[in-house]
């Protein structure tokens, strides 16, 4: 099915075919004519499904300018929040609708000013309740809610939060709902607040044939970060997201890596604003060839032509790890997916193989030559000025879909 099918403003598939979209996604091919038609909507798709699209057109379809906030769409972290954004602009630009960004770590004075002309709000919770408190934030004409990574929202501790906000919305609404999973949390809110919805489940678009699994049991395990090290070096084209547990982590994993002469940034929820932007814009101009990520501060970014995933901490579940590792294989590109394994590691790699559909081999550890790691490196200072470390054999972007 074509964008110019579904009956949606001409302005809007002209647009799509700039961004170079010509034909939905599954998650668009059950989102877009059943959200035109009026019905509440559940969809449980993963990042690069082509989700934002599927809720962002038909909604601006119906936008008329200038009568209030019309739309809130709620998301789990300020990225999600900033890149949901930039698509609601791209479309809705061009019709007159003005969409603003509501979220926590920048002042709060220039939101205000931009709540009192906006159409649609793009918001994390926390800020959200902020202006509702303060009174600067109008929701009694608001016809759209949509709840982007719903599960994520929820994991991090945003249930109350958000039950507080639908009591401030007018109970005649639309309301979206999209999830990569439907937790026992998710699924009470679709009962309380959802109205006969339209459910639509998408798989993966992960190519298992494309895509390769391997973990490495590492020993000593002081090698581990000399194996990343060579591993990036000598055996990854393209961009690679190496994933790490915690926050700090992330940071000294990163700047390790600049240290070690490898284009690194770090992006993570206790970094300042500014410097998550930044990292973001040095990704999107391809400035960087190693993203090293939480898997809260990675929720919800779509990257293109992400060749390697690295999981340097293993994650808990296997439906963390089979996120992670959706991130790669896509578009019939091949992908590689490595795990590291140290002792303390073994616990959560058996958990994550307990889904028997996971085919993940043993490699073997090449000879690595032993590169020095400092855990008490300084973090968080200005990225460097040089790039392209290595050629890349693939171009990178953010997909806006």
């Amino acid at each position: 099915m074509r964008f110019d099918s579904v009956g949606l403003n001409p302005k809007l598939v002209d647009k799509a075919k700039e961004f170079g979209f010509e034909k939905l996604t599954p998650i668009q091919e059950k989102g877009i004519p059943s959200i035109m038609e009026g019905r509440d909507f559940v969809g449980q798709a993963e990042t690069g499904s082509g989700k934002t699209v599927a809720f962002a057109l038909p909604i601006l379809n119906k936008i008329r300018p200038g009568k209030g906030i019309q739309v809130l769409v709620l998301t789990p972290t300020r990225e999600l929040c900033v890149q949901v954004t930039d698509v609601f602009r791209d479309f809705g630009d061009q019709l007159g609708i003005k969409t603003t960004s509501v979220y926590g770590g920048v002042g709060i004075e220039p939101q205000i000013m931009d709540l009192r002309t906006a159409d649609i709000v793009v918001a994390t919770p926390g800020r959200t309740l902020d202006h509702i408190g303060r009174n600067t934030i109008n929701l009694t004409r608001t016809e759209w809610l949509v709840l982007d990574e719903t599960d994520k929202m929820f994991e991090m501790g945003f249930i109350e939060d958000v039950e507080e906000i639908i009591k401030r919305i007018p109970k005649q609404r639309q309301t979206l709902m999209f999830s990569a999973t439907i937790s026992v949390d998710v699924h009470e809110i679709l009962e309380k607040h959802i109205k006969n919805p339209v459910i639509a489940r998408t798989r993966s678009h992960v190519d298992a044939k494309m895509l390769k699994q391997v973990y490495y049991d590492i020993y000593p395990p002081n090698l581990k970060f000399s194996l990343l090290v060579h591993l990036l070096r000598h055996h990854t084209s393209g961009l690679a997201i190496v994933f790490c547990a915690t926050r700090d982590e992330s940071s000294i994993v990163s700047e390790n890596l600049i240290k070690n002469g490898i284009n690194a940034a770090a992006i993570h929820g206790g970094m300042s604003q500014d410097k998550r932007l930044r990292s973001l814009e040095k990704l999107r101009k391809e400035h960087i060839d190693v993203l090293v990520a939480t898997d809260v501060a990675a929720r919800g970014l779509d990257i293109k032509n992400v060749t390697h995933v690295y999981n340097y901490d293993v994650p808990k579940t296997p439906d963390e790890y089979t996120h992670r590792i959706g991130r790669t294989a896509r578009a019939g590109e091949k992908g590689m997916a490595v795990t590291m394994l140290t002792q303390r590691d073994h616990e959560n790699f058996r958990r994550v193989m307990s889904d028997q559909s996971l085919r993940v081999e043993e490699a073997d550890l090449p000879h690595i030559r032993k590169v020095f790691f400092n855990r008490n490196v300084e973090r968080e200072r200005p990225m460097r000025s040089g790039y392209g470390q290595r050629n890349r054999q693939h171009g990178r972007q953010h997909t806006r879909r």
